[in-house]
């Protein structure tokens, strides 16, 4: 829908849009092989979050090709920051003895999110528009690591990742 109708772009458009997320994770994903985050773990998590979300909203708004390939490139790599702090954080904070059957749970949610989100975006595009839809998304997630940040203060605050 963006790549045609909104960004005016054809098929080779729409190959760029789709990979530009994986791009930037790749990028980020290289950046953290090389040096792990150190201090503040917490606080860039969520941040993480919300420059995520900021990407979406500034991707919904944006009529211009370059900048949404930019905008989700560096949602990529923001998104890259969070599953490297959830899932190493879900992995030392779960006891030996229940790592298995979190880490199975944890994995069915992950995937069940994206099908998920595709029934949520597709009643919000219904509801409010296809650029509508993707504002608000990024808008929930912006609000969602606000949120997170008062109600999870220990998670906010942690330092490291040990």
């Amino acid at each position: 829908m963006y790549a045609k109708e909104i960004l005016h772009v054809g098929p080779q458009g729409l190959g760029l849009l789709r990979s530009a997320p994986a791009a930037g994770a790749l990028c980020v994903g290289l950046i953290r092989s090389r040096s792990a985050i150190q201090r503040g773990v917490g606080k860039k998590l969520l941040t993480a979050v919300g420059i995520y979300g900021a990407c979406i909203v500034a991707f919904g708004l944006s009529r211009w090709f370059p900048l949404s390939l930019l905008l989700l490139a560096i949602a990529g790599g923001a998104d890259t920051v969070s599953v490297i702090v959830r899932q190493t954080l879900v992995q030392l904070e779960t006891p030996d003895h229940m790592r298995g059957r979190v880490s199975a749970v944890n994995t069915l949610f992950v995937g069940a999110s994206n099908q998920l989100g595709e029934l949520e975006s597709g009643v919000t595009a219904a509801a409010f528009g296809v650029i509508g839809s993707v504002v608000a998304d990024g808008c929930s997630t912006i609000f969602i690591s606000i949120l997170w940040r008062r109600l999870f203060t220990p998670l906010a605050h942690r330092e490291t990742l040990h």
